[in-house]
Parts: structure tokens; C-alpha cells; sequence
């Protein structure tokens, strides 16, 4: 189990903090049955060991403009010399890629991908994805309506 080197109160603190990102530490330490300086502690060491890799604020893609959210899949043809080191180095630079994973399967990486519109959208795979090096082949999906999304772990009363 990938939390057994975190005790119960570090998972408490974790869930706490997936959910009330910008709690202060008082809140933290009334949370988690703690005085400050202990809760204070734990939280410095999640966040020096790595565990917590940094905050945002979580932000509403459609009241921002960005309506179309794809789901695309990239294939290549070689894969033994350093294209995928500089497609993956590529990608990095492409705000509108909000992740990349390389996965199994019939494709080589999935990408997820906002765009306003659809015309922007083709204009991003026609002039941008489809030159990225290696690809040669793209399948989109778009999303019609979301029904979960959510970057929180089951760290506490996990059904796994």
C-alpha cells in the first residue's frame, strides 16, 4: 500500500488539506487534535519529503472560455531513438496540454487538451500537435459533459 510509510494524522492532514488547500495552520492543528508547532512540522516535512508537490487555486475551464476539453491519443512509428525524449520536451511548452501521460495500449501518449472552441482546436492539431516530432498518428475524443473531476487521493476510508 503506497501510504504505509504515512501514519494516520499525515493522512488526515493530506485529506484535510486536498479539500482546504488554504487553511492556516491553526486550522490544521483544531483538525487534526494538535498544537501548532507538531501540525506545523508534519506539514513542512510532507511538503520537504515531496509528498505535497505545491497549491493552487482549482479554476472553472468553462467560465474562463475554455470549452472544449479532448482527450487525445498519439501514436508513433519509432520509438528508438530520442523522439519521444523530444516530443515529451515539446509538450512541455504547449499551455493548452494540460497533461501527458505515456500509457499502453494501442497509443503511445494521452493527452488532455482545453481549447475555446472547436476552430481553435483544429487549428492547435493541424498546426502544432500533428508537427510535434514522432507523431504519426492523432485520435481525438471531446468530452460533452463532465461528470467527475477531482485531483484527491482516497487517502482516508479508501474502498481499495
Amino acid at each position: 500500500m503506497p501510504l504505509k510509510n504515512l501514519d494516520k494524522t499525515d493522512c488526515s492532514l493530506l485529506a484535510y488539506l486536498q479539500n482546504n488547500g488554504r487553511a492556516s495552520n491553526v486550522e490544521l492543528a483544531d483538525h487534526l487534535n494538535l498544537s501548532e508547532t507538531p501540525s506545523w512540522r508534519r506539514h513542512k516535512k510532507l511538503e520537504t519529503d515531496g509528498i505535497i508537490k505545491g497549491y493552487q487555486a482549482n479554476l472553472n475551464r468553462s467560465k474562463l472560455g475554455f470549452d472544449i476539453l479532448a482527450f487525445v491519443q498519439i501514436m508513433f512509428s519509432v520509438h528508438t531513438d530520442d523522439t519521444p525524449e523530444k516530443f515529451e520536451q515539446t509538450i512541455m511548452g504547449i499551455p493548452e496540454i494540460l497533461s501527458c501521460y505515456n500509457i499502453t495500449g494501442e497509443a503511445d501518449y494521452m493527452l488532455v487538451i482545453v481549447s475555446e472552441n472547436l476552430e481553435k482546436y483544429e487549428k492547435l492539431l493541424r498546426l502544432t500537435i500533428r508537427r510535434l516530432p514522432g507523431v504519426t498518428s492523432i485520435k481525438s475524443n471531446l468530452s460533452m459533459r463532465e461528470v467527475k473531476n477531482t485531483t484527491s487521493l482516497p487517502l482516508l476510508n479508501s474502498k481499495l
